[in-house]
């Protein structure tokens, strides 16, 4: 009786562990793997809360509380964030609200999945309501286009890269029905 229960656990064990392997390979043979906007909101929550420094430390910008969404019937993520600012050194207190839409892009030497064409849809922070005025509001989205070059929303993990095919590489990445595929060329 032992050893059939024995047995049994080892079995189910085994073919859990093949389970998962397969799933990972199996999306790699199908020439794609796909993203739940939970996963990438789990990688974003263990990067924030964040502060930026700019003009020197004139300036400081505080995001915290990363909210990420895949919206039904939309080719772009949502990503909203609580703002802060401050100035001359004094750190930026999260008391407004960040919001943009952006589509997504492999970088390789990242390893990630960074922002394509961020688009400022929200800027809420008490006392800048003039800031977005004229060609500011140009200004506010070059520095996120900036950002979206150097920092991905979400890193691949290496075993899923270390299970590439022969002479395979990533190619687009789209967003479709509430999901992130990254396809393979």
């Amino acid at each position: 009786m032992p050893s059939t229960r024995f047995f049994f656990a080892a079995l189910i064990a085994i073919s859990l562990a093949a389970c998962s392997t397969i799933g990972a390979m199996s999306a790699w043979l199908n020439d794609q793997v796909s993203f739940s906007a939970p996963q990438l909101q789990r990688y974003l929550d263990q990067r924030f809360p964040r502060e930026f420094d700019k003009l020197g430390g004139l300036v400081s910008v505080t995001l915290a509380n990363p909210r990420l969404s895949l919206p039904p019937g939309d080719n772009r993520l949502r990503l909203e964030f609580d703002m802060g600012m401050g100035a001359l050194g004094s750190q930026g207190v999260p008391n407004g609200r960040l919001a943009l839409s952006a589509g997504l892009r492999y970088d390789a030497t990242t390893q990630g999945l960074h922002l394509v064409d961020p688009e400022l849809l929200q800027f809420d922070v008490p006392g800048t309501g003039a800031l977005l005025k004229g060609g500011a509001r140009g200004v506010v989205n070059s520095l996120l286009a900036e950002y979206a070059r150097s920092e991905p929303v979400y890193r691949l993990e290496p075993a899923l890269l270390d299970k590439l095919p022969a002479g395979r590489r990533i190619g687009a990445v789209d967003i479709d029905e509430g999901r992130v595929i990254v396809r393979l060329q």
